[in-house]
């Protein structure tokens, strides 16, 4: 009881941060997850509670959504999502955490990868194709994903809001993956206790996303480039850390 306890509270902080940033959130999340139940059963509930924090994120912040984003990113995604499905992959989550954690700081050191920008619809399908395959293969994709956005000519409330619908595609695939394609079950996961996930996702991404008022631009821009190199660290540390105890 004590460790559901622990996980409907991070629900909430974690979706707060979410919320306010577009990111974080759901890796910090998948990564405590991980830490407390079996890969089977921390797929499953990230994919439900994750598909329903950023899926209501997006509903609440519906008019700021750019819709040109959605059909080049749909075509990415659904070619990784094919591929994937092919062969019913099932991946070693430590190479990937170090893979995704990794991005961020390839962006710092090559200067020209800061023109990547996720409203070209090039990009976009790249986007889709690379992010759902980081869904599919890790369980988490957040700092990938950041990686489109930093540079994009959007206003804080439109990455916020475009970042959530994208993440919600994301984990709905997932969930469709591992449920259906792999057969992964949720190692016995309690509905009652998913129940007030979900309800813990959705109260958590409506304070964030009264918080995002508070956050200006500039500050917005400077805070999240450090949460997603901070992020980036970790998920290095984590997979190399996976990866020693496995020897």
């Amino acid at each position: 009881m004590l460790i559901e306890i622990v996980i409907v509270v991070a629900v909430v902080l974690t979706s707060m941060l979410s919320g306010v940033l577009g990111m974080a959130g759901g890796i910090l999340l998948m990564a405590l997850l991980v830490s407390l139940k079996s890969v089977a059963a921390a797929m499953i509930i990230h994919g439900v509670v994750q598909g329903t924090a950023n899926g209501s994120r997006a509903w609440l912040l519906r008019r700021h959504l750019a819709w040109k984003i959605l059909p080049p990113y749909l075509a990415g995604a659904a070619v990784s999502f094919a591929a994937f499905a092919s062969i019913a992959f099932l991946p070693n989550v430590h190479w990937v955490m170090i893979a995704i954690g990794s991005l961020p700081w390839i962006a710092l050191v090559v200067p020209k990868l800061n023109g990547v920008d996720v409203t070209h619809p090039a990009t976009a399908v790249v986007c889709g194709t690379s992010v759902t395959a980081a869904q599919l293969f890790a369980g988490a994709s957040g700092p990938l994903l950041d990686f489109f956005y930093l540079h994009a000519q959007l206003d804080r409330y439109q990455v916020v809001a475009n970042k959530a619908l994208t993440q919600t595609i994301g984990h709905m695939l997932k969930l469709v993956y591992y449920g259906g394609v792999v057969g992964v079950s949720g190692d016995g996961v309690d509905p009652l206790f998913l129940a007030l996930s979900v309800g813990a996702a959705v109260v958590g991404t409506r304070l964030g996303t009264r918080l995002l008022d508070r956050v200006g631009d500039g500050d917005f821009r400077r805070v999240s480039r450090w949460v997603i190199l901070g992020i980036g660290a970790y998920c290095i540390g984590d997979g190399a850390h996976g990866l020693l105890v496995a020897i």
